[in-house]
């Protein structure tokens, strides 16, 4: 049973990044599955279910390799505790690198997200595997000292926005590495001004 809902969530995947939610049928889902509709809707009540266990496994991946990307990092293992700025600017990095190889990240979560499952939906999703731990990173930053003592949540929804708009930027461009380059230049210059340091001149 296991296999054959990770098989209607792999065909989704692929036909949703390709086709996009409302050109992709049940019967094209079925039938790239190779399984029949009864099997669907006996783990998914309907499409917007299936495509949700899609989104949050998407998600959940992404969030999973930023996570084991920073701890890999050498540094990680040599700076008790953990410089929570530099893990953020890491985090940021890493993810615009994903960006570049990726295209079901940016039209099933970014774009098709919000509009199939709701705005409140998404964002609990998005809470789940990204600004939590994004906020998360910018308290212990403030409490280390590395950036300026600004209210977190609305810092966070920023951040959480202007990280929507690299990737979908990154993803549209007809040169992504170009595009990858061209936006991480600006967000470093962005992040710059946050630092404690920057404040205080």
């Amino acid at each position: 049973m296991a296999d054959t809902r990770q098989a209607l969530v792999d065909a989704a995947r692929a036909l949703f990044t390709e086709q996009g939610y409302a050109a992709t049928g049940t019967e094209q889902i079925v039938a790239a599955a190779r399984v029949t509709r009864g099997a669907l809707y006996h783990h998914f009540h309907d499409k917007s279910d299936l495509f949700h266990a899609v989104m949050e496994q998407i998600a959940r991946e992404v969030a999973e390799h930023l996570i084991d990307a920073e701890l890999s990092r050498p540094a990680a293992l040599s700076r008790p505790p953990a410089d929570a700025w530099d893990e953020v600017r890491d985090g940021l990095r890493t993810f615009l690198d994903l960006c570049v190889v990726t295209d079901d990240f940016q039209r099933i979560v970014l774009v098709e997200g919000p509009a199939v499952l709701g705005h409140e939906a998404w964002d609990e999703l998005v809470a789940r595997h990204g600004s939590n731990l994004l906020a998360e990173w910018l308290a212990r930053a403030v409490k280390q000292g590395r950036i300026a003592p600004v209210p977190i949540q609305p810092l966070t929804r920023l951040l959480i926005a202007m990280i929507s708009e690299s990737s979908l930027y990154i993803a549209r461009a007809d040169d992504r590495s170009a595009a990858r380059g061209a936006m991480g230049a600006v967000l470093d210059r962005l992040l710059d001004g946050l630092e404690a340091s920057a404040v205080e001149r």
